[in-house]
């Protein structure tokens, strides 16, 4: 049994972020409640707090390994649930700059569960833990602190109810996972220290998404059609089947720089018909439509640079997208949120509640990379406007090498797949070897295709 060493821990947000806290303060703290003002409990569809839930999500290779390794067993249930499982690569026809890149078989898991399933079932395990209870429809007020405000020991909530009144919920350790509305640097404003500084990389992106029945698969053996969205061809989509019966899928478009899918129905297909993707279009134009469009935009990404202070409050600590919210259409944040809950348990470890600044400081080199990764690649769209490193030029550069190449060579396919699945840092591309594999088809013409797709055989990595 792990070692107690506090009766109360208090999670702000039921988010993912959230849950994976809370899991790990429940082997370290006698009771720990999960604060939400949605109602969590047995719900399987999109919530008022993840307005994004409604949209293509993805659970990329390193955070499926996370969340298998913390909840044994999950993949098995998602499966139960109608979700297939598949190779990262070898069953997902990835386009880049319009080309499709050779598949290759990486041997990582790709789950295709959209958001609000794979949430419910997060749910259900991190419910069952013993001393963990949710706090619904509760609205948090602000946080309580010790007369020199040096030590947080509470939160003040409120039930959303109309008329309701508030109380006080004393806490040993305030964990805040309330993503991008996060208030705790308001709240540091409030107790006298210093706000984190921010870093932002506005992008203007919107998702729109809509579902549909199809009399037909166009997927074959895949599980997905994605023409991820990049400088020379900025319209991107995520295509995929969902659970249920028949050929259900779902289509979320994206589009950057104030260039967004439209809701309109007719709209919609013009932006569908525009993908540098025939496929897509084909197989939804006389398709049964089940929703109307619906939209969500994401401004800007996000990161406050709390490692760089150097004052904080005793027992309160951030995750999650309080701390760095990602363009989403790099599918980052689920696994990043995982990498931080393993640092969170490796600090509970040590007997006593975690020291913020440390804390702080360790989960940035977590999202370091990452970062670096997302940012990086969205400053390749000249209408951001942002300072661009020679660093950051040079490498979004041969980036667009590597693609290009991987239209013919199935090693580097497999080489950008543990990139965007966050096995492997930005920096392995580098690697001699896929160097000299990047200059073999540098001058190498593209492949031609012809209208519609002409899928290459499935291959492994070289």
């Amino acid at each position: 049994m792990s070692e107690r060493i506090g009766d109360r821990a208090v999670v702000l947000g039921g988010s993912i972020a959230g849950l994976l806290a809370a899991r790990a303060l429940a082997r370290h703290y006698t009771e720990v409640v999960v604060v939400d003002r949605d109602r969590l409990t047995g719900v399987r569809g999109p919530r008022r707090g993840v307005p994004h839930g409604r949209h293509a999500h993805g659970l990329v290779a390193r955070g499926h390994q996370i969340l298998e390794s913390l909840f044994p067993g999950l993949t098995e249930e998602l499966v139960e649930a109608g979700i297939r499982p598949g190779d990262f690569s070898g069953d997902i026809r990835w386009y880049f700059n319009g080309r499709l890149l050779r598949p290759a078989r990486t041997g990582l898991v790709s789950v295709p569960a959209t958001r609000p399933v794979l949430e419910y079932h997060l749910r259900l395990r991190v419910q069952a833990l013993t001393g963990i209870t949710f706090l619904e429809e509760h609205d948090v007020l602000g946080l309580v602190t010790s007369s020199d405000r040096r030590r947080v020991t509470g939160v003040r909530v409120r039930p959303t109810a109309e008329d309701a009144e508030q109380r006080e919920l004393a806490a040993d350790l305030v964990v805040d996972t309330t993503g991008r509305g996060s208030r705790t640097p308001a709240w540091l404003d409030e107790f006298g220290y210093r706000r984190p500084e921010e870093e932002q990389v506005k992008i203007d992106l919107a998702y729109t998404t809509r579902h549909y029945r199809l009399s037909s698969d166009p997927f074959g053996s895949d599980l997905a059609i994605i023409p991820a969205a990049t400088p020379s061809h900025p319209r991107g989509a995520f295509f995929y089947r969902t659970p249920g019966e028949g050929h259900q899928v779902e289509l979320s478009l994206t589009g950057v720089l104030g260039d967004h899918p439209p809701t309109d129905p007719e709209e919609f297909d013009r932006f569908t018909r525009s993908l540098p993707v025939p496929d897509i279009h084909e197989a939804v134009r006389n398709a049964e439509a089940l929703d109307t469009p619906v939209m969500h935009r994401f401004p800007a990404s996000r990161r406050r640079h709390y490692e760089r202070l150097d004052r904080f409050p005793e027992r309160l600590l951030v995750m999650g997208d309080a701390v760095c919210s990602f363009n989403p259409v790099y599918a980052q944040g689920m696994t990043v949120a995982a990498l931080q809950s393993l640092v969170l348990e490796r600090h509970l470890r040590a007997g006593h509640a975690p020291e913020p600044l440390p804390f702080l400081r360790d989960i940035s080199r977590e999202i370091d990379s990452p970062w670096d990764f997302s940012a990086g690649a969205d400053l390749g769209y000249a209408g951001v406007k942002a300072p661009r490193p020679a660093r950051v030029r040079l490498a979004n550069a041969y980036v667009t090498r590597v693609q290009k190449a991987a239209v013919h060579d199935p090693a580097l396919t497999n080489a950008l797949m543990r990139v965007a699945g966050l096995i492997e840092p930005p920096q392995s591309l580098m690697r001699p070897a896929t160097v000299l594999r990047v200059l073999r088809h540098a001058a190498r013409r593209p492949p031609r295709t012809a209208p519609g797709r002409e899928v290459p055989a499935r291959e492994k990595s070289a």
